[in-house]
Formats: structure tokens, C-alpha cells, sequence
């Protein structure tokens, strides 16, 4: 799992740290490498933990809804799935457009990113991006082709940058020495 800590600020006051506890560091030091392939896994964290799997989650929601969690995600690791072949794709569609365009392309299984970025104009004029996957080039091609045609994405301008190598995947650590060394 992915988690990014963020510590809220509150307009002319000074920065207000939320509440967390030792219980609360040590849960962000257990979860921050991610969470067990389990059917159940806050409860296998809570076991470790001596909390139950309904004090996990409430702790987690708390720490979300009070910003020391900012983002809850998944890393997935594409290559080990067979997916050996992916590439950006950057657009230059209009900026009412966007919103649009990129909820048709995140409706396809095999468009795992789709966001938008401002231009950097005059050298970056593009300002929609989806990550596409398969297990060649030539299936990211086809798939590319599809939402082309199924999204309407054929007079835009585009340019198709597949990746040459992969950087291992993993979340963010966020936990300070101060987290983990109380485990």
C-alpha cells in the first residue's frame, strides 16, 4: 500500500499537528511497507498490534479524515503479471474537454493512470496523460487504437512514450526512525 503523511495547516494560525498517539505510530510503522495478503488484513495488523480489526480501521479513518493520512493506495507490480510493455500516452486536447475525455479513457481495464497536468507551453503542450499496459508493444498499440476510436481521440495531437526500463515499484515510507524504532 502506498500511504503519503500530510500535516494539515490551518489559514493564518499556526501549523495544527492532529493528534497521534504511540498506538498510531506504531500502526503507521506496520502498514507503511503495506498490507498482508490476507481475506482479512487490518485484522492480521490488529493481531500483531494487540488491537482489534475495528480499532485498525477506526485508526486508519481518523488519521485520513484528520490528514495524517493523505492518500490509501495500491502498488502494483505490472511486469509480474505478465504486463511486460507500457507506455505514457500525452494528449493535447482542449481544456473543456478533459474531463470528458479522461473519464473515457479510465473506463478501460488495461488505462491504469489518467490525469491531467498543466502545459508548460512553448516546449510541453500537452495536458492529458494515461498510462497504458499489455504484454507487448504492439497489444499497447492496439489498446491505444481502441480508445482512439471509442473516445473520439483522433484529431488531437498525441505522442506514445514506452518505457525502456523499469524502476523497482513501492510505496512511500514516511515513518521517521522515531516510528519504527518503538516497535
Amino acid at each position: 500500500m502506498n500511504m503519503e503523511l500530510n500535516i494539515i495547516q490551518h489559514a493564518g494560525a499556526q501549523p495544527q499537528r492532529p493528534r497521534v498517539d504511540e498506538t498510531d505510530r506504531r500502526l503507521l510503522a506496520a502498514i507503511q511497507h503495506g498490507l498482508p495478503l490476507a481475506s482479512r488484513p487490518y485484522a492480521e495488523v490488529g493481531a500483531r498490534l494487540g488491537l482489534s480489526e475495528a480499532d485498525v480501521i477506526a485508526r486508519l479513518q481518523r488519521l485520513k479524515e484528520t490528514g495524517v493520512i493523505r492518500r490509501f493506495g495500491v502498488v502494483v507490480r505490472h511486469h509480474e503479471l505478465g504486463y511486460r510493455a507500457n507506455a505514457m500516452v500525452v494528449w493535447d486536447v482542449p481544456d473543456e474537454q478533459v474531463a470528458e475525455l479522461g473519464r473515457c479513457l479510465a473506463g478501460f481495464d488495461f488505462i491504469t493512470l489518467c490525469y491531467r497536468r498543466p502545459r508548460r507551453l512553448p516546449q510541453w503542450r500537452y495536458n492529458l496523460y494515461c498510462m497504458i499496459h499489455g504484454k507487448s508493444r504492439e497489444e499497447v498499440l492496439a489498446h491505444l487504437e481502441w480508445t482512439v476510436n471509442h473516445c473520439g481521440l483522433k484529431a488531437p495531437p498525441h505522442e506514445v512514450l514506452f518505457s525502456r526500463r523499469r524502476f523497482k515499484q513501492c510505496g512511500a515510507v514516511y515513518a521517521m526512525p522515531a516510528l519504527t524504532e518503538k516497535r
